[in-house]
């Protein structure tokens, strides 16, 4: 018997077939002999003549293609493919697509040619696609004029469904077409096109127009390009929190892991930053060419789910309006961007938010002039002071847990580019979100190898430019406050307690990520072959994608021990929860714990005075405080004793697991 599928899939076969080639459309040739256009030699009716001696080469060294206009939508069932003689490299990466739009602005990939086919036959390839489309391709790879010798279609007339897409690998397929096939040259002017976004093994798929522009400083500079998106609809693309329409698509060029980034996202998750960018790992097309792994990521801005605070408008001149929101960043590149300013002290500040063709001269004076405050009272002789000092315009807790993640990460570039915002109705800086680091996790030549030649200084202080220079002072000003470095020890020793941070849970993050990006970094390094080549700052290569890895695993083992004595901490020595009392059992008889979501929730407690502890199942107390009411508490999966203690000290012990 049957299963639907399969008698889907056996009809879908019984009823395909050769598609004729009435209509061969495509790009002009080339004559290799003079090297200029031609329209009688390797034209496009050389790929469907079933002679393996003749060829099809464009003229275009990139983004070459030929193909059919099938004249009504067909499923497509099976492409077939001979290379050019001796020349079959030219067919790897090469991309089959179909559309329904005569431009291709809507197509989606079929398959992709991953392995080297033989000469002088065809290669078959079965397409898993739903859809119908009307125009058929293929797409030669970069810079390889789009050569090949034969190619085929099989399927029959339909219009299909999207019930199922062809998805690159396991992670999201972000297909990109611009108008007219124009590339992106510019990070300041954007060119228009729709994106697809293909995921959940290619049963869902998001299209949108969008424009599109280049990003990003010295990454802009590499051959593999990151882009900005601006999406027509506010979405939460591949469901990641924020509903936006700016996305940004990050290149991982020098960062061979491909995860430097979402592991230092992570990792400001795990200290609990108020904002931490969401990302996600994806395959990138555009214009029909596979660009490689990248990363989808949030656009640092003032929004809901990225920096969730107060927007301005143009008339928010008086108090207390004009004290917020405020998203600035301590920049380096601040010669890259319309307006900035200097501190008093030489940093260079630049603007987030409000933004720069919407700020007033009256906001831009109230922000530069509280920086300003906040610089002085650093390195003012009563900078310690609790209530007038530096607390007064920095907000510890989130400089502090900034701080760890740069130095717990070996990011150089901690202090380069430096988020901060400005809620309103409040005098303080808080820092965030964290942002670039592909030189963190032990790739920077310049530190290389951090944890023995930085010996016992930290990042921050490593290395060397105008601006780490700058704020390097007002940090190291800090830590001449001891009750800064108690804080930072005590806040670091909270979260090595409660096993957020933790070299085993550290790796297995990576071993995660790498695990799903396997599939795709394969293909990410064939197109671009840089593994046994040192890009941009590498200290050295590792000559695998697993060397690469094993670099960071091995940084995170050493660090951790590194922070671990910094810092001064120890393990706090188990304790024996004691059993409970009868009191206790019926004085706490309706609390309720609950354990979700990364969650342990404690319900119904009646008593402001009532302690709660929780313990794991080796006796280590993990969590301490005073609760009332209903509390949510983050943990990581385990088995939980939970003690709850009135003031006349009766207890309750109540046992949860959290999955």
């Amino acid at each position: 018997m049957l299963l639907l599928g399969s008698y889907c899939n056996a009809v879908a076969q019984n009823n395909s077939q050769k598609l004729p080639a009435t209509h061969i459309i495509g790009v002009e040739s080339v004559d290799y002999d003079t090297g200029n256009p031609s329209a009688t030699v390797n034209t496009c009716a050389n790929a469907f003549d079933g002679d393996f001696n003749t060829i099809f080469a464009s003229y275009q060294r990139s983004g070459g293609w030929v193909g059919l206009d099938l004249g009504e939508k067909h499923i497509i069932t099976k492409v077939e493919y001979c290379p050019r003689k001796e020349w079959a490299h030219r067919l790897l990466l090469g991309v089959i697509e179909g559309a329904n739009k005569p431009d291709f602005g809507d197509a989606v990939p079929l398959c992709m040619i991953t392995q080297t086919p033989p000469d002088n036959k065809m290669t078959e390839q079965t397409v898993d696609c739903s859809r119908g489309f009307r125009y058929v391709r293929y797409v030669g790879p970069n810079d390889q004029r789009c050569n090949i010798a034969e190619l085929a279609f099989y399927g029959y007339a339909g219009n299909g469904s999207d019930d199922k897409l062809f998805q690159t690998t396991n992670l999201p397929d972000v297909i990109i077409h611009t108008t007219n096939a124009a590339d992106i040259v510019s990070k300041e002017v954007y060119v228009k096109g729709i994106v697809s976004i293909i995921s959940e093994n290619g049963t869902k798929i998001y299209t949108d127009s969008l424009e599109i522009r280049g990003r990003g400083n010295a990454s802009w500079g590499f051959p593999k390009k990151p882009y900005r998106m601006k999406l027509a609809n506010k979405t939460s693309v591949l469901g990641l929190p924020a509903m936006e329409r700016n996305w940004t698509l990050i290149n991982n060029y020098g960062d061979k892991t491909l995860m430097r980034n979402l592991l230092a996202f992570d990792l400001s998750k795990r200290f609990q930053m108020p904002f931490t960018p969401a990302g996600a790992p994806v395959n990138v097309y555009l214009n029909g060419e596979f660009k490689g792994c990248y990363q989808l990521c949030d656009f640092i801005e003032v929004a809901a789910n990225r920096v969730d605070i107060t927007k301005m408008t143009p008339d928010d001149v008086a108090q207390p309006n004009i004290s917020g929101g405020y998203c600035i960043e301590m920049d380096a590149y601040y010669y890259t961007e319309n307006l900035y300013f200097f501190s008093q002290r030489g940093v260079p500040v630049s603007f987030k938010y409000p933004k720069t063709d919407e700020i007033v001269d009256a906001q831009f004076n109230y922000i530069r002039s509280h920086f300003n405050l906040l610089e002085a009272s650093v390195f003012a002789s009563n900078f310690k002071d609790p209530v007038s000092g530096y607390r007064k315009y920095l907000d510890l807790e989130t400089f502090i847990r900034f701080f760890l993640v740069g130095e717990i990460s070996g990011n150089t570039d901690t202090f380069w580019q430096t988020y901060l915002y400005k809620k309103r109705n409040n005098d303080r800086f808080f820092f965030g979100p964290v942002w670039d680091f592909d030189l963190a996790y032990e790739n920077d030549s310049r530190t290389y190898p951090i944890n023995t030649r930085t010996g016992s200084n930290w990042i921050y202080a490593s290395t060397g430019s105008v601006l780490h220079g700058t704020v390097r002072d007002m940090v190291n000003r800090l830590f001449t406050d001891a009750e800064f470095i108690n804080q930072m020890r005590a806040i670091y020793a909270y979260y090595r307690d409660q096993k957020f941070i933790t070299e085993e849970v550290l790796l297995d993050v990576v071993d995660r990520y790498a695990n799903d990006l396997e599939a795709s970094q394969k293909l990410n390094f064939m197109r671009w072959d840089i593994l046994n080549s040192t890009v941009h700052q590498n200290p050295r290569t590792y000559g695998s994608y697993a060397g690469e890895v094993d670099n960071v695993k091995n940084y995170i083992r050493q660090r951790i021990k590194w922070m671990d004595i910094k810092l001064g901490y120890s393990p706090k020595k188990p304790e024996e929860p004691p059993k409970p009392t009868a009191a206790g059992e019926i004085y706490f008889k309706d609390v309720t714990v609950r354990a979700y979501a990364g969650n342990i929730r404690i319900e119904g407690i009646n008593d402001a005075f009532t302690l709660a502890e929780i313990f794991d199942v080796s006796g280590n107390r993990l969590f301490s405080g005073t609760v009332y009411g209903d509390i949510s508490i983050p943990f990581q999966k385990g088995i939980f004793m939970i003690r709850l203690t009135n003031r006349q000290g009766n207890t309750k012990v109540i046992k949860c697991s959290l999955e």
